[in-house]
């Protein structure tokens, strides 16, 4: 395994097991990676190098020992990750894309805690905007962070840094948070499979519930295969959870034909006031991706879910759920303005327009979930654009940076409001080399659904083969953007 990339989660993980390498050489690689591409990429908020070695040191000594448990009890042992920062890491601050000081938390996050047991070395925290409101992973906090296919555009957001980190071949695979598209989204314009798990799938302990029940936590990965082991790794639910869906493994639908399947290719973005419109550019990659799954045998054809007014039940929620943190924020002084008028917003629709708003998933689950008694899975596009310069969006006042949001970025939120799974596969390469996704999104608890049929095309298409070509040793504008695939 070369040192100027990070080898895959499951290879890694193999090789430790069969004594190919150590843990404590894997965790200086990718710490000596992360240090060579931090001015560039500026993917991490903090780096635990010591900390992490100490890991490493325990878990080479566990494996010399032969003292590892099954497979399935710890599959990530001495794999470094990283995870993004609005998990609760012990003996590290929650910033959360906030600037100020923050206080070290006491214990790992649920998520965190799992991942440990599983054997994984936690590297660092990813970078993400503030509150994890934005598809982008800019701020006063803690800088820029870089899109390792092209260093002038945003890799995304929020979970940007956790993308960049994997994109760039720094770390294996990452976790990160999707409250409104922040795992799919930038996975999209880093050329990665990025899983949104099922609400509950993955605990958001310390918090029974994130965002009012819209965000999740999940994965990002360049394989198929990689996600879904990091998904089952840090799956579970804390006794104090709200949301606790049954059990399953995930990773064990990699290898499995998904069978014939009935596909509805869904290009119109859901109804918002604000106005949208999909990228030709774009729609011509997700189209060829719906060609190639008829060629696989699926039946394809063009239908769209009966969405409605969705969009009136998530701004109670994802507003209800900034103006909490707001409340919570240790220095509410040094928060962006966008995100104390979001607050503002928040606190006036907290109360009966937020319980409307609730009360009316069930109703969204029967007519969204009607849709799912023709097809089996809907594939839509991730984004409508690929991925915007750095800079386009930050600057923006509230409006503007709506307006932004929702023109880039107006097909992954719905599924926030029904809390089903969805996962973002790479669509290719438009423009100057910009990736751009589609998802495939399914009922409730079709993970597994979702991950065969996404395997099947990864199998198809070798996506995971192709790298950026950019250097990240240097200056932004010293990038070379890569060739058109």
């Amino acid at each position: 395994m070369a040192p100027d990339r990070a080898a895959g989660l499951a290879e890694c993980a193999r090789a430790l097991a069969e004594g190919e390498v150590s843990s404590r050489t894997l965790v200086e690689e990718t710490l000596a990676r992360i240090e060579a591409t931090q001015g560039t990429l500026n993917a991490f908020r903090l780096v635990r190098a010591e900390a992490a070695l100490a890991e490493a040191d325990a878990a080479d000594r566990e494996l010399a020992a032969a003292a590892r448990r099954a497979d399935r009890e710890r599959p990530l042992l001495g794999v470094p990750v990283a995870v993004k920062d609005d998990m609760d890491v012990a003996g590290e601050p929650t910033a959360f894309g906030c600037c100020g000081e923050f206080p070290p938390v006491a214990g790992d996050g649920e998520a965190v805690r799992r991942l440990r047991a599983a054997g994984a070395v936690i590297i660092g925290k990813t970078n993400t905007c503030e509150f994890g409101q934005w598809p982008f992973t800019e701020g006063p906090a803690f800088g820029e962070t870089r899109n390792p296919w092209h260093t002038e555009y945003t890799p995304g957001g929020s979970s940007g840094g956790s993308a960049a980190a994997v994109a760039a071949g720094l770390v294996p695979a990452a976790l990160g948070s999707d409250g409104a598209g922040s795992v799919r989204i930038p996975a999209s314009w880093t050329h990665l499979i990025g899983i949104k798990p099922q609400r509950g799938r993955i605990s958001t302990w310390p918090r029974p519930e994130s965002f009012q029940g819209i965000t999740v936590n999940g994965t990002l990965a360049r394989t198929v295969e990689d996600a879904a082991l990091l998904l089952d790794a840090a799956s579970g639910q804390h006794e104090g959870d709200v949301h606790r869906p049954p059990a399953l493994r995930v990773a064990d639908a990699v290898g499995r034909e998904p069978g014939r399947l009935r596909i509805a290719l869904s290009l119109k973005p859901p109804f918002t006031a604000l106005p949208a419109r999909l990228r030709p550019d774009v729609r011509a990659r997700v189209v060829a991706l719906a060609e190639r799954l008829a060629s696989l045998g699926h039946e394809v054809e063009e239908a769209d879910p009966p969405y409605g007014p969705i969009g009136l039940t998530f701004v109670p929620r994802a507003t209800a759920g900034i103006a909490e943190r707001v409340r919570e924020a240790p220095h509410p002084q040094l928060l962006d303005r966008r995100t104390r008028g979001a607050a503002r917003l928040g606190r006036l629709l907290g109360g009966a327009p937020l319980r409307v708003a609730r009360r009316a998933e069930a109703t969204l689950h029967r007519r969204v979930g009607a849709l799912f008694d023709t097809y089996d899975v809907v594939l839509a596009p991730t984004t409508a654009t690929p991925p915007p310069r750095i800079g386009a969006l930050a600057q923006l006042n509230g409006l503007g940076t709506d307006r932004a949001m929702i023109a880039a970025c107006p097909y992954a939120w719905p599924w926030n409001v029904l809390g089903w799974p969805g996962v973002n596969v790479p669509a290719g390469l438009v423009g100057d080399g910009l990736p751009v996704g589609a998802q495939l999104l399914g009922p409730a608890n079709s993970e597994p659904l979702l991950v065969s049929l996404a395997a099947q095309l990864e199998a198809d298409l070798r996506w995971h083969e192709q790298w950026p070509t950019a250097q990240f040793d240097g200056a932004a504008e010293e990038f070379r953007p890569p060739a058109e695939a």
